[in-house]
């Protein structure tokens, strides 16, 4: 069955995030009906390996679902979209550790990608010590992965280039300690905190690199290039959240009238023009985008590995379909009235989630 043609969310799921969406934004939490969705389903495990007891759906079907719930409610595709892709990195590290991780009751990881601490080598392991921002989930974490600088003896260890040395580690949430700090206007019920780790010492087996060639897993997922699936995934939230912006301002804008023109908003042939134009564009962007995915999926799933060309068209997809969602937002939200100003509205909701995911540095213009 093509990847299009799967329904990426059933209908009563759906209502059952939209439900909890307003309470989660007061909360700045996800509701508990929505964390035990996301564990009854195993969506936070569907990039982890079978081998380790992860669903590894393959890539296409899961950004589709990534959409399909930031289309409802953006904080909980975000939450999903990154402890998931957390839960992809138990792809390449030691099978034995991979199963336990997975095999976690509740398993959620998250964590942070910035290699803002540091790893002291000692013994056969390495001691622990900075802070990271931005752990999407962050309350829920069993584990927490980061990036830290290897140094041994106090001084940092190069590589060829002169360059420090970066490793990423997967670490138990017993050894992490949480900071509130997620202070942001939208996406409030990503509780996207801060953590910090004081010297805390891992064995080695905690430690891995995210490359194909060094994929502990078999399958296609772990050879995808750690980019693109970055790009894909974050730019389907951006979609889906801008899908349900554009939905909520065409009806705001089927409740207002033309003060100048004295005719109802879309009785305006400029504006029901620019609202179909946006509407198009949309479309043909998100086709275009999942047509160059599924492509590049199924070389990757046919044993070949994508080349620069390939890469750099899976980013520029992305990206041009995160630059028409941001057209559009921003043309439309002008239409929409003081109602989507409203704090306790659902497209005011919607507005704010929608420009903090978007300020995710991978979607620069």
């Amino acid at each position: 069955m093509p990847h299009a043609a799967i329904a990426p969310l059933s209908a009563r799921d759906a209502r059952r995030i939209a439900r909890h969406a307003l309470a989660a934004d007061a909360a700045r939490f996800l509701h508990p009906a929505q964390q035990a969705l996301l564990h009854r389903r195993g969506w936070l495990t569907m990039l982890a390996p079978r081998s380790a007891g992860g669903a590894e759906l393959p890539l296409p079907h899961v950004v589709r679902l990534e959409e399909a719930v930031a289309a409802i409610d953006g904080s909980m595709g975000w939450v999903l979209t990154l402890c998931a892709g957390a839960g992809w990195f138990a792809g390449f590290i030691a099978h034995d550790m991979a199963r336990a991780i997975i095999g976690t009751p509740r398993v959620c990881l998250g964590g942070s990608g910035a290699a803002t601490g540091y790893a002291e080598e000692e013994g056969d392991g390495y001691r622990i010590t900075g802070s990271w921002d931005y752990a999407s989930g962050a309350p829920m974490a069993t584990h927490f992965t980061l990036n830290a600088r290897l140094q041994r003896g106090g001084q940092p260890l190069l590589d060829g280039d002169g360059k420090p040395r970066i490793r990423a580690f997967l670490v138990p949430a017993a050894l992490v300690q949480l900071v509130p700090s997620w202070n942001s206007i939208g996406m409030r019920a990503s509780a996207s905190h801060s953590y910090r780790i004081d010297s805390q010492w891992l064995s080695k087996e905690h430690g891995f690199t995210i490359d194909a060639s060094a994929a502990t897993a078999d399958g296609p997922l772990y050879r995808y290039p750690f980019y693109s699936l970055a790009y894909v995934t974050l730019a389907a939230n951006v979609a889906g959240m801008a899908s349900h912006f554009m939905q909520l301002a065409e009806e705001c804008m089927r409740h207002r009238r033309h003060a100048r023109a004295d005719l109802p908003l879309l009785g305006v042939p400029e504006v029901a023009s620019m609202l179909q134009g946006k509407k198009d564009a949309f479309i043909a962007a998100r086709a275009r985008f999942y047509a160059v995915l599924d492509d590049s999926w199924a070389q990757v799933a046919a044993g070949a590995a994508l080349n620069e060309d390939a890469m750099q068209a899976v980013q520029e997809r992305s990206l041009e379909l995160v630059a028409v969602c941001r057209a559009a937002v921003d043309a439309l939200y002008p239409y929409c009235g003081l109602y989507a100003a409203r704090e306790d509205s659902s497209i005011n909701r919607v507005w704010r989630d929608f420009h903090t995911a978007s300020q995710h540095a991978l979607l620069l213009p």
